[in-house]
């Protein structure tokens, strides 16, 4: 039950974990519900009619048990008349005692299919698996086989309630994401507070967010500082320390202290509700292998119709001693069989488990046809800053001459607090404020040189190669052949050391490019900076192939020409230069892509953070999709085929025909589901 009360606010755990109030039916509400006996559509509205809309397998707010009672019902009804037909013989079991006995058994079970049938029918779409599974269970109790017809439609309800558990199993992660923003939010006026509606709430307003609350809408940090858990937004629990004026998004979770937030983004355009869009959107866009099913049902199903009508009729002309009933058991068992169920469960099933075990991994594909495309990707085309690199300069080594370290950075971050240059701010950031003790005066700045001062009474000259030329100053030869960017130091007209300066590379940059030379996937990087500093990064990668000094139409160039030899191609990317040549890629990526609304527009699956890793993530999760996919048709195809031939001949009995439709239909469920379990 929902939580009413407008002053009630949603409570969360350090993990996200909501602690209060069920979410089920808001949920429900959100992705709609299945529409489709053997769909997983988040849409009421399908691309392509099944012909059973209305028909339910989101379970709702039933529990397990509700939902199994029916066939409890059935089962135990089921396993009395046996034994009082085969084991416990009673005199009064007989006739219509009997057939009512048994049509009581059958009613949980078979008026919701028969109902169904009905519904399909109505609509227009005759031959559904309904009508397959009602023609075959009556036709059973015409006949007088009573018990198989009762355990034929009984399994199949049991495999009705199972596929339900498994698509409520695999919806779970994109649930969660679903109420990832609260509806309502603490607003302040001045010392008043007043909560409003999230959707009420203006840009310019400032919103209160006590520890363990969600924040509602895009922000700046007002507070000082705040640690925020991410996890919603990014799949990663470590907690992330935001300092004041810095972007903080719907979704976050406030881990300690009160802080202050104010709104810079409407409700509807936050990062979050375009990543939720997505999500919903996402199993609208089916896999090839999906439509295919799709369409293959529509022919398959009238066409086992009409043999089964065939294998009935057919033999009173070849067939000497021809017993109708002999014939109609054969027919009915072949339609029993060729019930397409465990394909159309099981297949939408996989893609949908795979959505949700990325989603789960902080990775989001805007469609199951995507899972397809990255299982066959042979080249990974990756821009180098953002994506391999961190994109800001840092202190990468500081070498000292006769002087201590500690004082080499000391002097040069004095001066450096005189200068706006980025390279001057890395400098100042790994001094760490030991440059606040010393004086610094005389500061003159040397256009494409550097600068020259006074730090403490000394001469100190900081910058470029040229400058030391400039003043005749001896330096390292070795300094000339370094590709990164380097501030050499002189203090009293002496060469005293260097700092080195680079774009830093992301930990697990090169854990990422050897998986993907793991699975035979070769790499590309493509940068705008110097030759020199992607050769280098290049080198330290392992990376395949580098191409420095690109403009984006160079990029788009590179990418046309790796498309002519017919590659299956993913470009990773994370900036708006880098929209081009996503959108020309196969598989287009963005990365970090909470930064950037081009690339989540642009991009085919989204990386909600900066982990390069997640490429072969996500990889990994098309290929495991695909061959659980795959398993099931070979599964479902095989066991059918063989089962329909034995039928077809008199050699198998409406059990085995149980089998080969319920029984493949929960084996193929149930691997669908493994994708769930499987750690990537």
């Amino acid at each position: 039950m929902i939580n009413t009360d407008p002053n009630h606010k949603h409570k969360y755990d350090a993990n996200g974990k909501q602690l209060c109030c069920t979410l089920e039916e808001k949920i429900n509400s959100k992705t709609d519900k299945q529409s489709g006996c053997c769909t997983v559509d988040y849409k009421s509205e399908h691309s392509e009619d099944d012909g059973h809309d209305d028909h339910d397998h989101s379970g709702g707010n039933e529990s397990t048990l509700k939902m199994f009672l029916p066939a409890l019902i059935s089962f135990t009804l089921l396993l009395i008349a046996i034994a009082f037909d085969n084991y416990f013989t009673q005199i009064w079991f007989t006739g219509w005692i009997r057939l009512i006995w048994y049509v009581v058994a059958y009613v949980p079970v078979g008026f919701p299919v028969l109902k169904e049938a009905f519904e399909s029918i109505r609509k227009g779409e005759v031959f559904s698996e309904f009508l397959l599974m009602s023609i075959a269970t009556i036709g059973a109790f015409a006949i007088r086989e009573y018990p198989e017809g009762v355990a034929v439609m009984l399994f199949y309800a049991v495999g009705e309630v199972f596929q339900t558990l498994a698509v409520q199993r695999a919806k779970t992660n994109i649930k969660l994401l679903l109420d990832q923003r609260p509806d309502e939010a603490t607003v302040m006026n001045g010392e008043n507070a007043t909560i409003k509606k999230a959707s009420e709430i203006i840009i310019g307003e400032i919103i209160q967010l006590k520890p363990g609350e969600k924040l509602a809408l895009d922000g700046k940090l007002l507070s000082d500082t705040a640690s925020f858990n991410t996890a919603a937004l990014t799949g990663e629990s470590k907690p992330d320390t935001k300092q004041k004026d810095e972007t903080v998004l719907a979704g976050m979770i406030n881990l300690n202290t009160v802080v202050l937030v104010e709104v810079t983004t409407a409700y509807t355009d936050s990062k979050l509700s375009k990543i939720l869009e997505m999500v919903q959107e996402a199993t609208a866009k089916k896999a090839p292998t999906e439509l295919f099913i799709r369409k293959f049902a529509k022919i398959y199903t009238p066409v086992v119709v009409f043999l089964a009508i065939g294998i009935c009729l057919l033999p009173m002309l070849f067939v000497e001693n021809y017993v109708f009933s002999d014939w109609l058991y054969r027919a009915l068992i072949f339609l029993v069989i060729s019930c397409p169920c465990a394909l159309v469960i099981s297949i939408p099933l996989g893609y949908f488990g795979g959505i949700g075990a990325a989603s789960k991994n902080g990775i989001l594909f805007k469609g199951s046809n995507f899972l397809d495309l990255m299982a066959s990707i042979e080249v990974v085309v990756m821009d180098k800053t953002g994506t391999l690199t961190k994109g800001v300069f840092k202190v990468q080594k500081v070498v000292a001459v006769d002087i201590s370290e500690a004082d080499l950075i000391k002097y040069t971050a004095a001066l450096e607090t005189k200068s706006t240059h980025p390279v001057g701010t890395a400098i100042i950031e790994y001094a760490k404020g030991s440059e606040k003790e010393a004086t610094v005066t005389d500061v003159e700045e040397i256009a494409g040189h550097g600068l020259k001062g006074k730090v403490d009474g000394k001469e100190i000259l900081a910058g470029n190669v040229k400058l030391m030329k400039k003043f005749n100053i001896i330096y390292d030869p070795e300094i000339d052949t370094t590709p990164f960017t380097i501030i050499v130091i002189a203090i009293n007209q002496k060469y005293a050391g260097y700092f080195l300066i680079a774009d830093e590379i992301k930990e697990d940059a090169k854990e990422a490019i050897h998986s993907l030379h793991k699975i035979n996937v070769k790499t590309v990087m493509l940068s705008g900076d110097k030759q020199a500093v992607v050769d280098a990064v290049a080198k330290e990668l392992n990376i395949d192939q580098a191409y420095g000094d690109l403009l984006p139409e160079n990029k788009v160039e590179k990418v046309e020409e790796l498309k002519l030899k017919n590659l299956k191609i993913a470009f990773v990317g994370d900036g708006v230069n880098d929209a081009p040549v996503v959108a020309l890629a196969d598989a287009g990526i963005a990365m970090g892509g909470l930064g950037s609304d081009a690339t989540i527009e642009t991009a085919d699956i989204v990386i909600q953070n900066d982990q390069p890793h997640k490429i072969f993530t996500a990889i990994n999760i098309g290929k495991q999709t695909k061959k659980i996919v795959w398993q099931n048709i070979t599964l479902a195809f095989v066991v059918k085929g063989i089962v329909l031939v034995l039928g077809a001949g008199g050699l198998a009995t409406m059990w085995e025909a149980v089998f080969a439709d319920v029984g493949v239909a929960l084996l193929a469920i149930l691997n669908a589901v493994r994708i769930q379990r499987m750690k990537f």
